[in-house]
């Protein structure tokens, strides 16, 4: 049980914290920035820094862990175990790339650097679970806005990295390892649960399109900002200038809780009113005149064994021949091992594992994307990814939300819709024009960044709160799975496989360097090849859960099922 903040404003004040965490929490997307700089000085091969690229995503997505503690302990622990994982993961990787220490093993170099990056899955588990339960009608809105801000993150960084840090390499990994855990000792008593947000009004709704709003302006700032540094080369004022306004953004949230501090908000009749705690009568009805047959068990005939007709299954309970045993439907409240022998379950792990995985082997290995393109810096590269994939997570949040209230049109539908544009994007990379690699990159990162913003809304649907940080961590899993089988085994392979036969016929000195769009060719037919596949599992599981949505949001509105209200 977790002490609960009450009124209006705390989720308000948690939000606008929670917006800092999440940028801390991007620190896994900082990987190209300083793996050249790991390549070179401790002279790895292609398939190596492959593997690193593999670490980084392990320990960003593997939050199981963070699930389990989010579901027993309470915020500021969840925070705090973050902050440990960066201090001390980053903290080794500086030792061996600064040369303050020589010779550490590569094991123990991939080992910490998965440390370092597992801080963003207990930093995200920790805000993310808070807020959604803080805000259970707004799922996909705040799923959007969070996730957003920490697609945001790799182009936060980037301007950190060309400003204030002088494109060290060593001085950004400092920086992880000591100012992301600043960050968030600074935010953990501001993020905590609050009393929930039950109703929807006006009011909530244009503070939520004032978040959305500052981001999408942060979004534009920041790419202004990194293309003006890169073609002008800002000096140390102006550089430090434009990166105060970043941060002068990235506290404008406060300005919600702020106003309702000063301004009282009027009394508002709630449109939609969430019942969260069962009434007394509601008690009565489960035990005593419970119907034996409703609506939503119709929509859940096809779970019973074909070798026991329904019929007869109700008339041995009525004759109490056999106990009822009460099965949660989708949308209820699952426990772990109810939701793991579901078919939706691993129909929608499977279709994230496939668009997650397969865009972050173009995220891992886009600084040799790009050098193969014959494009020397990647930092523009970078930060077209990053604003498409905050792009992606704002608006997959949004639009899934307004067409499910609207049309009750399950969220998996944009999955699908993101992954017929990454085929496209795909074969664009396979031909390799330097004229459509940028065009490409970020709408690859929109479609990457619109995976994570649905696919969290549709876990929680699906499968309730109760559990929803250990549910959603898990499919997150499909991230890190993705990286190894495409990334390490499959691109890191190819290109490796390139670079030598390169060396050999044309004899370049270096023969860990590929050049030209043969590098990573085959390697982009495979992965839309393996993104329409994607594609069909997506129509699959958006079929399957139709009438579950239309249960959901037959009023316009979630209907929070009643086994939610034991969330706090």
């Amino acid at each position: 049980m977790q002490e609960v903040k009450a009124g209006s404003r705390p989720p308000w004040v948690g939000l606008a914290a929670a917006v800092w965490v999440q940028v801390a929490a991007g620190a896994a997307y900082t990987f190209p920035l300083y793996s050249p700089s790991l390549k070179a000085v401790l002279g790895l091969g292609q398939q190596q820094l492959a593997l690193l690229g593999v670490a980084n995503d392990v320990g960003e997505n593997f939050g199981l862990v963070a699930g389990l503690v989010s579901a027993r302990f309470r915020t500021w622990v969840v925070l705090l175990a973050g902050a440990a994982c960066c201090f001390v993961g980053f903290g080794v990787l500086w030792l061996a790339l600064s040369r303050t220490i020589i010779g550490l093993p590569f094991w123990l170099l991939w080992i910490a650097l998965c440390i370092g990056t597992n801080s963003s899955a207990w930093l995200i588990t920790g805000v993310l679970v808070t807020n959604m339960r803080n805000f259970p009608v707004s799922r996909g809105t705040v799923s959007g806005i969070l996730k957003g801000y920490v697609g945001l993150s790799g182009s936060i960084f980037t301007g950190l990295y060309a400003s204030v840090l002088g494109s060290s390499p060593n001085n950004l990994i400092l920086f992880l390892s000591i100012g992301l855990p600043a960050i968030c000792l600074a935010m953990m008593s501001l993020v905590r649960p609050c009393t929930p947000s039950t109703v929807e009004n006006s009011t909530e709704s244009c503070h939520f399109v004032v978040i959305q709003v500052l981001s999408i302006i942060l979004g534009l700032y920041l790419l202004v900002f990194t293309f003006l540094n890169s073609y002008y080369s800002l000096n140390d004022v102006g550089a430090g200038a434009f990166f105060g306004g970043i941060v002068l953004l990235l506290l404008a949230p406060l300005a919600i809780p702020i106003k309702m501090t000063i301004f009282k908000p009027k009394r508002e009749h709630a449109s939609v009113t969430v019942s969260m705690v069962p009434s007394i009568d509601d008690l009565e009805d489960d035990t005593a005149t419970k119907p034996l047959l409703d609506a939503a068990d119709l929509l859940n005939l096809q779970e019973f064994s074909d070798d026991v007709s329904y019929a007869d299954m109700l008339l041995a309970v009525g004759e109490g021949a056999v106990k009822e045993k009460k099965r949660p439907r989708r949308g209820d409240d699952f426990e772990v091992h109810e939701a793991f022998v579901k078919a939706d379950f691993w129909l929608l792990f499977l279709a994230f594992f496939i668009g997650a995985g397969t865009g972050v082997t173009v995220l891992n290995n886009l600084a040799q994307i790009g050098s193969a393109a014959g494009v020397d810096d990647p930092t523009i590269l970078l930060c077209l990814f990053s604003f498409g994939n905050f792009l992606g997570r704002l608006g997959g949040g949004a639009v899934s939300e307004h067409f499910v209230r609207t049309r009750m049109l399950p969220r998996p539908f944009w999955m699908m819709c993101t992954q017929i544009t990454m085929v496209i994007a795909y074969l664009f990379y396979a031909w390799g024009l330097r004229l459509t690699l940028n065009v490409s990159t970020a709408l690859l990162g929109v479609c990457y960044g619109a995976q994570t913003a649905v696919m969290i809304p549709t876990t929680s649907e699906l499968f309730g709160l109760n559990n929803f940080g250990t549910f959603f961590n898990f499919m997150l899993l499909g991230n890190p799975l993705g990286a190894t089988l495409f990334s390490s085994l499959l691109a890191g392979y190819l290109y490796d496989q390139e670079a030598a036969r390169q060396h050999s016929v044309f004899l370049h000195e270096d023969s860990s360097s590929c050049h030209g769009p043969h590098c990573f060719r085959l390697t982009f037919f495979i992965l839309a090849a393996v993104c329409s596949l994607g594609t069909l599992l997506c129509i699959i599981l958006t079929e399957r859960i139709r009438p579950v949505y239309q249960m959901l949001y037959a009023s316009g509105s979630f209907r929070h099922p009643k086994a939610s209200s034991s969330l706090h």
